[in-house]
């Protein structure tokens, strides 16, 4: 009578189906939380792809003759403006009412040249009988019942003799001390002479007297200037001619102008001319609607005028220009009213439109940086500005960019200064560099070692040895990698700054010296195979290596003293320029590679082990030796295992951040070379996002860049199980 086959419990099939449902809940977890990360990053990263938009409102009318030049409380609710009579005058937004005037002594003729100097909140303007008038304008902050109230004051005006033959001043330039109390003025007559005046006030510091002094100076100027332009700090002056070049002087502390320099060539009439925040860099805007950036720089014991960078011309000439007060951009405003917002550092164009004001002649940025103020015959329009990362561009985060003071175009990346005109430079590519050339040079020593140390525990090493080396090595990845960072930067990068020579004699005298025990032991086993210990070829080969690597390291002294010369970095320096830096790639790569080793060495043997021990036996069978059966059987079938332990280690090594952080000096540079430094963007990470601002560009732009670690790992990985799929169905036959 046949058994009837015993059904299975329903306790048992209960379990299975529990089990199956928490493996697969579990798996969906760890996908939806790998795409939550994601979708959380590319949240974070999107506002810095936003365009910046403006506002316009207005226009309000505006009392009195047409302006020249107009300036902004940080509320934008009042505009100062200096009008075609001479009169100042300050008008509330809201309802056009005047909050304080006053008629300078310009004459019945007005003014012949006026402007607002960028950073000084003041009016400058020349008259017709040779005299220069510096009004200053100080906006006034209250809260009554808790509301603010914005209010002016107009203190007494400056006024000082540029010409004492009475003649015209038709250029004129200003600049304020922080307390407005100083004041430098660069006049030019019409007889082309350059008047520099210098009204300096000292308050004594004990009985509060204020002691005032004056210099002037003059020269002559080149012929055909057309405007003129003070840096904040009073020290430089630059001119624009009628044939487009431009002239740039050094005043020095007497106030006298030393030799200009003039620029080259010869292009369109400069209409306007302003410096952007920090006094590094000179915007030029031409009457072909051309605006261009140049660089004074000094190059030893010479100056140089340099241009770094054009933006797209606009439809008409640029009439006036306002610099950002936070940052690298400038507002240009042209003859046709037009408006465009640009950005120096990324080279963008953030906005283009129109002013919203008949007549537009004078435009001035808000100090938050965040509105602007635009003048002109029929009224005055008000700008809302809103521009988060201007900082960022494509060129910025991946291309080289001429930043100011470099000598050129450069990768860089700076993301904070000690001074509030800092420029950010938030180029990732060193950072890209810097994690490849960390994998790389970690690879380089765990790939060989992790797979060939894997090829020999499973196919040579006796099995009562493996099964001591196997979890040994296991657990060296249990390791902290502080740890390994740790004992990387402060114990072994001094070592190997000392012993580098001895460690590449090591590289040439170790392989020879294992080819060599080889031979040695395969004659041994020959002779006395019967007399030798299972297992015991590893305790030989250790004592030749570990005697191998100590007379590499005896002759240390020896190399330098009588094949180098000097000590190793000073020969490197010496030799090939190079410079060597204690924490640098070679560390690194002995310190990752370490770290390595375990996962390639684990994922590996276990590819190697679970090669059917049928084909081994086969092969060996048919003739062939040991090594011919595991180079030729053995390593093709655990190949895609063995490829996915290389990939497995790479992620780890690109992953990698606190031995980076530690033990390469952090310093952001593209250099291949394997004695300096690098910083990997993981480290990167770890090291800016605790003093990065929530919601700024340093702080996005972090993000940014750990949604390309998070591509770059993602990608490798693909790619490496696309490869690792088809060497499956290649060698799935044998």
């Amino acid at each position: 009578m046949r058994a009837l086959p015993r059904r299975t419990s329903r306790r048992r099939l209960l379990a299975d189906k529990t089990a199956r449902w928490i493996v697969a809940g579990g798996g969906l977890a760890i996908i939806a939380s790998i795409l939550g990360i994601l979708i959380f990053i590319v949240h974070e990263v999107m506002p810095l792809l936003y365009p910046a938009t403006v506002t316009v409102a207005g226009p309000s009318p505006l009392p009195g003759a047409p302006p020249l030049a107009i300036l902004s409380d940080e509320y934008r609710e009042l505009a100062a403006t200096l009008d075609t009579e001479g009169r100042v005058r300050v008008v509330r937004l809201a309802d056009g009412s005047s909050v304080v005037e006053r008629q300078l002594p310009t004459g019945p003729e007005g003014p012949v040249a006026a402007a607002a100097p960028p950073g000084a909140s003041s009016f400058v303007l020349g008259t017709v009988d040779g005299r220069a008038i510096v009004q200053r304008v100080v906006f006034t902050t209250a809260y009554e019942g808790g509301k603010r109230r914005v209010g002016a004051e107009l203190p007494p005006p400056a006024i000082l003799e540029i010409d004492p033959e009475h003649r015209p001043v038709p250029r004129i330039a200003a600049q304020l001390s922080a307390d407005g109390q100083s004041v430098t003025i660069a006049g030019a007559t019409t007889d082309d002479t350059l008047v520099i005046d210098r009204e300096i006030a000292t308050t004594n510091a004990m009985t509060g007297e204020v002691q005032r002094s004056s210099t002037r100076t003059s020269a002559t100027l080149p012929p055909g200037i057309e405007t003129l332009l003070l840096d904040s700090d009073q020290k430089n002056l630059f001119g624009g001619l009628r044939d487009g070049r431009l002239a740039w002087w050094r005043l020095d502390a007497a106030g006298n102008a030393v030799d200009p320099l003039t620029s080259g060539p010869e292009g369109a009439p400069i209409g306007a001319m302003t410096l952007l925040l920090g006094d590094r860099s000179l915007v030029v805007g031409r009457d072909d609607g051309s605006i261009d950036v140049w660089f004074p720089l000094q190059r030893g014991t010479g100056r140089v005028l340099r241009k770094v960078r054009s933006f797209p011309a606009r439809p008409a000439a640029v009439a006036a220009l306002a610099p950002s007060p936070r940052g690298k951009g400038v507002l240009a405003l042209d003859a046709r009213g037009g408006l465009t917002l640009l950005y120096s550092t990324s080279e963008r164009v953030l906005w283009t439109g129109m002013a919203g004001v008949a007549g537009a002649a004078c435009v001035a940025y808000a100090p938050k940086a965040d509105g602007a103020l635009v003048a002109g015959a029929g009224g005055v329009s008000s700008l809302a500005i809103d521009a988060p990362h201007p900082e960022v561009s494509l060129k910025a985060l991946f291309g080289k960019v001429w930043y100011e003071g470099y000598v050129g175009p450069e990768y860089a990346w700076q993301s904070s200064s000690g001074t509030e005109d800092f420029e950010p430079k938030l180029s990732l590519t060193p950072l890209l560099y810097g994690t490849l050339k960390g994998t790389i040079y970690s690879l380089f020593l765990a790939v060989p070692l992790g797979v060939l140390s894997a090829m020999f525990a499973s196919q040579f090493l006796h099995p009562a040895i493996r099964r001591t080396v196997k979890p040994t090595v296991e657990i060296m990845a249990s390791l902290p990698s502080v740890v390994l960072g740790f004992l990387a930067g402060l114990w072994l990068a001094p070592i190997v700054e000392r012993v580098l020579p001895s460690i590449f004699v090591m590289l040439l005298v170790l392989p020879a010296l294992i080819i060599a025990a080889g031979a040695f032991w395969e004659r041994a086993v020959r002779r006395f195979g019967a007399r030798l210990l299972p297992g015991s070829e590893v305790f030989f080969f250790v004592v030749v290596l570990a005697a191998g690597a100590w007379g590499c390291l005896g002759i240390e002294s020896w190399l330098e003293a009588r094949v180098l010369g000097a000590n190793f970095p000073v020969w490197l320096l010496e030799t090939f320029g190079v410079r060597y830096d204690q924490r640098n790639a070679v560390v690194v790569g002995l310190g990752m590679g370490f770290a390595v080793i375990p996962i390639i060495f684990a994922i590996a043997e276990d590819a190697f082990s679970n090669v059917p021990r049928s084909l081994v036996s086969g092969s060996l069978a048919l003739g062939a030796n040991r090594w011919q059966t595991v180079t030729r059987v053995v390593l093709p079938t655990a190949s895609p295992g063995i490829f996915a332990a290389v990939m497995v280690g790479f992620g780890r090594a690109v992953g990698e951040t606190m031995i980076v952080l530690m033990a390469t000096g952090n310093t952001p540079i593209t250099d291949w070379s394997p004695f300096n430094g690098f910083r990997t963007l993981s480290a990167n990470i770890a090291v800016e996002i605790p003093e990065a601002p929530q919601g700024g560009t340093l702080y996005r732009t972090l993000f940014l860049a750990a949604l390309l670690l998070f591509a770059v790992t993602f990608l490798v990985n693909t790619v490496a199980e696309l490869v690792r799929q088809r060497l499956r169905r290649k060698y799935a036959s044998l």
